[in-house]
């Protein structure tokens, strides 16, 4: 287990075994909808751009976060690696969530990461689309907030 919070392993350079780790471990943790533990897992001076939104640093992060999260109700994500080098990993992911109202969204996007030698996100640039979907037409179902469970389809899976 890792005891010092400056360190996320795996580090760079990245295996295709450990940066499909590192995105289930991202996965994970996004999951828990806990913005202090995920804006851990970020340098201290890391820049996003999300959507059109741009922020730096983990204070920023952990703001965004918390708004998010406060809107984005009944969060499920789904990650999947794309592509990987030495230090950078591209996802692809789908979450799931609904607003105040009571209307389902099922949001598709793509990440770019860029990691620091101690497993650390420095970069994280994410574009992202909305699709309104009924509540019938859900296809995360789990018990969240929490992880995925493990024989719970991925997005291939799921055709997404």
């Amino acid at each position: 287990m890792n005891t010092d919070p400056g360190r996320r392993p795996p580090f760079p350079p990245f295996s295709a075994e450990t940066a499909a780790q590192k995105v289930r471990l991202a996965e994970d943790a996004w999951n828990t909808r806990d913005p202090e533990r995920v804006a851990l897992a970020y340098t201290p001076d890391s820049v996003w751009r999300n959507r059109a939104e741009f922020l730096a640093g983990r204070d920023a992060i952990r703001a965004f976060l918390q708004r998010k999260w406060a809107r984005e109700l009944d969060y499920r994500l789904i990650k999947e690696l794309w592509a990987f080098t030495d230090d950078r990993i591209a996802v692809r992911f789908v979450y799931e969530s609904h607003d105040a109202a009571g209307q389902w969204y099922r949001s598709h996007g793509n990440e770019n990461w860029e990691f620091d030698e101690n497993g650390l996100m420095r970069v994280r640039r994410a574009s992202i689309n909305d699709q309104v979907i009924a509540e019938s037409d859900r296809l995360f179902h789990w018990d969240a907030p929490g992880p995925r469970p493990d024989d719970h389809p991925g997005l291939t899976e799921l055709g997404l």
